[in-house]
């Protein structure tokens, strides 16, 4: 992580030294917790780190056994919060996870128990096992910030709600494939892939010290992931850099229409408006995690996948000639012009 201060915009940076110094001292913390529990997968720290700190959600994409659940565990156990891990399946129920009234025959009235996603951190494991109807449970909790139960809602956590989703992309059979309205509600996807062979070894000699069992104490509060997050919002970013991410949209909406964009042919759905304000919010919390208190058109850059790759729906053809979300991606960013 490039330590950073100076800012060519002085005049308009409202973090002070130190809550910069706080900000740096809390990701280190969070950095170093997972590294201790995880090896290897560091774009996945990078994203988990970003959303956490951008205060959005995340939805994490791989093939079974890459350890999306043990990096999600590590980044919420190095919080002292509440914690929840809800394993979907077909039969899980709405009420599983929000809650529901239940009677009670003692005093012959309803009470309404909470579900597991009232938690400052939720990990929806195998996300796309649960049914369409449990699936959208969770939209108003994503979205909202808050649930009804018997006609009465409730808002989640006021400090931190982070919901840490997680899905196997080779298994259809028995699953239920997120709609785009609901991978619309992450703020990013992160897609994992295998290790290297030196960082398997390291897998194996940890397992065999029981160094990944070991279990490590909170190294922060919410309340100092709660202040990070306020911190990040603070961090500049310029009229030029927002022009920058409303183009990189609004260019993927017509890709097939821009001079030398040869894969925008491939692009069936644009994005939303809600894929500038993620762009927004990634794009401060990398150049926090960068050591900078404003925005540069590579913090853009650096999260373009995660942002755009559950956002750009690809047609018929994409399949056909083996084309990639990435590579039409990377077709579309190349093509907009840098400030």
């Amino acid at each position: 992580m490039n330590e950073q201060v100076e800012n060519p915009t002085n005049s308009q940076i409202q973090i002070s030294e130190e809550e910069y110094k706080y900000a740096q001292e809390v990701i280190r913390k969070l950095s170093d917790y997972y590294d201790a529990k995880v090896v290897g997968q560091q774009q996945l720290k990078f994203s988990l780190i970003g959303a956490i700190i951008a205060d959005g959600h995340i939805l994490i994409e791989s093939v079974p056994g890459l350890a999306k659940t043990t990096a999600a565990k590590a980044i919420s156990d190095a919080v002292d919060g509440k914690f929840a891990r809800i394993q979907c399946t077909p039969d899980l129920l709405p009420g599983d996870i929000i809650g529901t009234q239940i009677y009670n025959q003692a005093n012959g009235k309803f009470e309404t128990i909470l579900g597991p996603v009232f938690a400052n951190f939720v990990l929806l494991d195998e996300v796309n096992r649960s049914s369409a109807k449990t699936q959208s449970a969770m939209l108003e909790a994503m979205q909202e910030k808050q649930v009804t139960i018997g006609g009465t809602t409730y808002r989640m956590p006021e400090d931190i709600f982070t919901v840490i989703a997680t899905q196997n992309p080779i298994e259809q059979e028995g699953t239920y494939p997120l709609s785009e309205a609901q991978t619309d509600r992450f703020l990013i996807k992160e897609v994992i892939s295998y290790p290297m062979a030196s960082e398997e070894v390291e897998i194996l000699n940890r397992i065999e010290s029981g160094a990944i069992d070991r279990v490590e104490p909170p190294v922060l509060t919410i309340k100092d992931i709660d202040k990070v997050q306020d911190i990040c919002e603070k961090v500049y970013v310029d009229e030029a850099i927002k022009w920058y991410i409303s183009s990189i949209v609004v260019a993927s909406r017509r890709a097939n229409q821009i001079p030398g964009c040869d894969v925008g042919k491939y692009v069936r759905i644009g994005c939303s408006p809600r894929a500038s304000i993620a762009f927004l919010k990634m794009a401060k919390a990398v150049a926090l995690i960068q050591g900078r208190t404003y925005v540069v058109p590579d913090d853009v850059k650096a999260v373009s996948h995660q942002v755009l790759r559950h956002r750009i729906g690809l047609n018929y053809s994409a399949v056909a000639d083996n084309i990639s979300v990435e590579q039409v991606i990377d077709g579309i960013v190349g093509a907009v012009k840098t400030p």
